[in-house]
């Protein structure tokens, strides 16, 4: 059996028992139960609600039959006799009140209103949605209360957009979704389902979704006899001036290079610029597009100025009347006629009227009285219901940062930088590491590329702020340490200021009076550190004092511009960088040193330094107008190492110069070979070339040998013999004697005597004494120059590389005349010469 059915055989029985017209029905609750009155309020998206009161021969009614129990009131119409239910509200009793008993009856108050209702006891003070669009959300929340999706409709002419976030913060289940629904502009309304007999709730955002063909009558039945004939009567009409136009902007920091201001908007399209005045400009960072102007898509800057006016508009007009036709619901289209041939009715009545509430009351004593509120239909523009406020988050939550990586080491962002977090109060299971939308990091510093961000790792407790307060619109305030994750500066350092990664990068800053120091190090390459003043362990003992830079890998000092290396003092810093007067002195001494000896040398017939090189190196170093190092001490410098040292010039000199002595200390063998030439001078003591072992060669292989002294020459062998050979004339000569060996020949000769004094002279026959000649090393030698192939202009300062056909690779850098180095072979050969 229906439920209309069971309603048609209890309304023939209260009839023919009660003689009432209104029967409530709880079919949980066995007693018989005799409307007193009620009065009833169903309005556009908003819950309709029945006060009833009853009374019943039962005194001690149960709560557990009546409270949340399924409950149906009847309007019944027509004679006692013949009653027809004309109108049934379906709810649950949400609220019970036994007012008053007596000897015969008790007399009770019940409230019915939709199940939905209840929803408004499931409150949320955090619930967070993500990637879901208004309905779907809507959607989520009514199944999760049970209704089946017979139980609730959607009729939509917009697809709404998925938002990156919803909140629920501080609302009911049903307060939020009323919200949700009001800012987008979807209004609710309820039908009765004729077959189950409950209630439908039906959301839309268009007009047809309204129920069309509904006329009344204008006729007052006051003094006269309506025939039964329902109508309306008594109609007020009430204008307001509102708003003339809306303009909405926004900001996306995703395209923060788009203007999001949407054009001013009259939904009146000028017809109402008479009746309405002021722009409204709504600054509500809500949407990521401007829109079309035309046919916005929903949740763009224009579609909300759309929306914004529609909805002053809904408010503009206000009729109101009453009537006896109890199908008077919300959502309907009424058309109002009059019969009179003179209409009494403003022309904008007469039109068809949205009806926006209706309440409706009734008593044993007084006839059931129909109060209906309308507002004036439009084609062109939809009711919309007014905006409910969001709630305003003051403070932060709490959150973790979130990856989708367990117990990942490295910060979980996207392509922009943003983070995902999880919030404490979140109850939902969500994807791992996308439980929130990607938020922003606030930062004491940003630019174009540039700025501080310290990436921020899974797990680490968040402070999450929102802007202007707006639940949907969350960031990153800061981080904050906690017992999982503590601080790093505690009672137990309080005097260091630390900057410091989770791998262990670290920047240190000791501000302990006395012990001041700066440390920045990293774990990579053993500890690799710049440590700075009062340098301690890691238990703080002193290691050292001034500045450190330290290893286990390589180190490179490069200055563009120039390198200055000096233990001169520089009190705090109280002179310019390159301040050196004492380096510039020490080379202008060296300079005057190696002038001084130059001088000599050219006196004595001896090759000078290289004084012009030296001056130019002096002029380039002195305050690094040229790029070079400077390195420079008031005491002493030392350059050791256990395998090779090596100073080189790649074409000009290496100047040693030495006030005192140059000591050059060698374990082996002692090397010095020249492209050119060698030259020695010693101005006072002379010159010692002593082999304690091993013989002393000297050779001129492509020229002679003069030896000259002013004073003796001694040549002494000690144990051997003295061979003196020439291979074409040898010549003893002294004070004008000589003796002369040549071509077999000996020549004795002298101004005056030759003294002979022998105990014997022989005469033999003729002998030769050859020794053989030593065999004198030849070689080749050239340099090249480089040119341009295609104009054949010298190619100064170009790397180039040389290769022998012995395998031997020479490479190097031309000079400023485009000449490579002289190559030394043994034997003629060719050579391979690369530029590079």
């Amino acid at each position: 059996m229906g439920m209309s059915e069971s309603l048609d055989g209890g309304m023939s029985f209260i009839s023919e028992n009660t003689l009432n017209r209104y029967q409530l029905y709880i079919p949980s609750c066995k007693s018989i139960l005799d409307v007193i009155n009620f009065n009833g309020t169903e309005e556009m998206s908003s819950l309709y609600r029945y006060v009833v009161h009853f009374s019943s021969q039962d005194k001690d009614i149960a709560a557990e039959s009546i409270l949340r129990k399924s409950t149906t009131l009847t309007m019944g119409m027509g004679k006692l006799s013949e009653l027809t239910a004309r109108k049934m509200v379906h709810g649950i009793v949400t609220s019970f009140h036994r007012i008053s008993g007596s000897k015969d009856q008790a007399i009770y108050q019940i409230i019915i209103e939709p199940f939905v209702a209840l929803l408004k006891n499931q409150f949320r003070t955090h619930r967070f949605f993500i990637n879901m669009s208004v309905p779907e959300v809507v959607t989520q929340i009514l199944q999760e209360h049970g209704l089946k999706d017979w139980e609730y409709n959607f009729d939509l002419v917009m697809e709404y957009p998925k938002r990156e976030q919803i909140n629920q913060y501080q609302e009911s289940d049903l307060v939020f979704i009323e919200r949700l629904l009001s800012e987008v502009g979807i209004f609710f309304f309820f039908r009765l389902q004729p077959d189950a007999g409950t209630e439908v709730i039906y959301f839309a955002d268009k007009q047809s979704a309204w129920e069309f063909g509904k006329t009344l009558p204008l006729n007052s039945p006051s003094g006269m006899n309506d025939n039964g004939i329902d109508s309306v009567w008594d109609i007020q009409f009430q204008q307001s001036a509102v708003q003339a136009s809306v303009t909405a902007g926004d900001y996306n920091h995703r395209q923060a290079q788009k203007i999001l201001f949407s054009a001013q908007t009259d939904m009146t399209y000028g017809e109402g610029d008479e009746v309405t005045y002021g722009d409204v400009y709504h600054y509500r960072p809500r949407h990521l597009e401007t829109g079309d102007k035309v046919s916005p898509a929903p949740e763009t800057g224009n579609f909300w100025a759309r929306l914004e006016h529609e909805r002053y508009l809904s408010s503009q007009a206000t009729i109101s009347g009453l009537s006896t036709d109890v199908s008077l619901s919300p959502a309907q289209v009424l058309n109002i006629t009059e019969s009179t041939p003179v209409p009494t009715l403003p022309a904008s009545v007469r039109n068809s009227l949205l009806v926006t509430a209706v309440s409706f009351s009734a008593s044993r004593k007084e006839a059931l009285q129909v109060v209906l509120m309308a507002t004036i239909y439009s084609e062109t523009r939809c009711w919309r219901p007014p905006l409910k406020p969001r709630p305003v988050i003051s403070g932060t939550l709490m959150a973790r940062v979130s990856s989708p990586k367990k117990n990942d080491e490295y910060a979980h962002l996207n392509q922009s930088g943003l983070y995902w977090v999880k919030f404490d109060a979140d109850r939902d299971e969500k994807q791992q590491g996308y439980e929130s939308m990607p938020v922003r990091l606030a930062k004491p510093y940003g630019g174009d590329t540039y700025g501080i961000h310290f990436p921020l790792i899974q797990g680490t407790e968040v402070a999450v702020a929102f802007h202007e307060g707006d639940p949907d619109r969350p960031y990153i305030a800061h981080a904050l340490h906690d017992s999982r994750h503590p601080d790093h500066v505690t009672q137990a350092n309080h005097t260091r200021n630390v900057i410091r990664t989770p791998a262990n990068n670290k920047l240190r800053m000791e501000d302990k009076r006395g012990e001041e120091h700066v440390k920045l190090s990293t774990e990579y390459g053993g500890k690799t550190q710049l440590n700075l003043g009062h340098n301690v362990d890691a238990g703080r003992a002193l290691r050292g004092e001034g500045a450190e830079l330290r290893t286990d890998d390589w180190v490179a000092v490069r200055g563009g511009k120039g390198v200055f290396i000096t233990s001169d003092r520089q009190s705090e810093a109280s002179d310019r960088m390159l301040e050196m007067k004492n380096a510039a002195a020490q080379m202008v001494q060296a300079l005057s040193v190696s002038d001084a000896l130059a001088n000599a040398a050219d006196i004595a017939q001896a090759w000078p330094a290289d004084s012009d090189t030296a001056k130019a190196l002096n002029t380039a170093l002195n305050n690094l107008t040229q790029p070079g190092i400077v390195l420079n001490a008031p005491e002493h410098i030392s350059i050791s190492s256990p395998k090779s040292v090596r100073l080189s010039s790649g074409s000009e000199s290496v100047g040693l110069v030495a006030g005192g002595n140059t000591d050059i200390s060698v374990m082996k063998k002692f090397t010095a070979v020249a492209g050119e030439a060698i030259s020695l001078l010693a101005l006072k003591l002379g010159i010692r070339l002593f082999a304690a072992k091993g013989k002393v060669e000297i050779q001129a292989q492509d020229d002679g040998i003069d030896t000259v002294a002013k004073k003796d020459i001694t040549i002494t062998s000690v144990e051997g013999k003295v061979l003196v050979t020439a291979a074409d004339e040898l010549v003893l000569n002294c004070g004008g004697a000589y003796i002369k060996l040549s071509g077999g020949n000996v020549e004795i000769g002298c101004p005056k005597n030759i003294l002979l004094k022998s105990i014997s002279v022989q005469k033999l026959m003729a002998a030769d004494y050859d020794l053989p000649k030593p065999e004198l090393p030849k070689g080749f030698n050239d340099f090249f120059i480089a040119k341009d192939e295609d104009s054949g202009e010298i190619m100064p300062f170009v790397p180039y590389r040389i290769k022998t056909g012995e395998g031997n690779v020479y490479e190097g850098v031309t000079d400023a005349e485009g000449k490579t180095i002289t190559v030394y072979t043994a034997q003629p050969e060719s050579l391979d010469i690369e530029l590079l």
